[in-house]
């Protein structure tokens, strides 16, 4: 993790394939694919992310291979409980404030995997997801007050994103109501 407590495009791949074993065993091909499908459509194709050997989860005693020997071996794979530790520790890091394709990324992964947490550690991501909302929306504000007076179409811009991001925190917080 970076020193925030916030996520690496490593550790983003780990809890792809944790969160995604720990729904039940899979063929290290299809737990390839995907990882490769769910990270591509949110980030678009990456070899930052991509990059990542799923072979180092086994190394890690992350997971354990139930039949085969080796991944080249197409074993079925099953998350171990230091990997349902390792998912926790994932679920539960920060998120960066700053909209970036990564971030995007860990937000929709943090929502695919959300229910495996208990409840009180929901509402405490919810919270975190609503705090970088808050930042990101006061950074772009204070860009937009300071280019208000500029000519162009920079504050125009800066507005329809603004609102987007304005929905998106009310929905964030309605969604952390339903959490209790």
């Amino acid at each position: 993790m970076y020193a925030d407590n916030t996520l690496t495009p490593k550790e983003a791949v780990r809890l792809c394939a944790l969160g995604t074993l720990a729904k039940g065993a899979m063929h290290y091909s299809a737990l390839a694919n995907a990882i490769r499908h769910f990270a591509s459509h949110i980030t678009g194709p990456s070899l930052e992310v991509m990059g990542t050997s799923l072979e180092l989860l086994k190394y890690e005693g992350l997971v354990e291979a139930l039949e085969g020997v080796g991944m080249e071996d197409d074993a079925l794979l099953a998350i171990t409980e230091k990997g349902e530790v390792e998912l926790r520790a994932l679920l539960t890091a920060n998120v960066k404030p700053q909209a970036s394709e990564m971030s995007k990324l860990i937000v929709a992964l943090k929502f695919r995997f959300l229910h495996l947490l208990d409840i009180e550690e929901q509402r405490a991501q919810a919270d975190i997801l609503i705090e970088a909302q808050d930042i990101e929306l006061a950074r772009l504000d204070n860009l937009r007050g300071h280019h208000a007076q500029d000519g162009g179409y920079l504050v125009e811009w800066l507005d329809h994103d603004i609102q987007g991001m304005e929905s998106h925190l009310e929905w964030l917080k309605e969604f952390r109501v339903r959490l209790g």
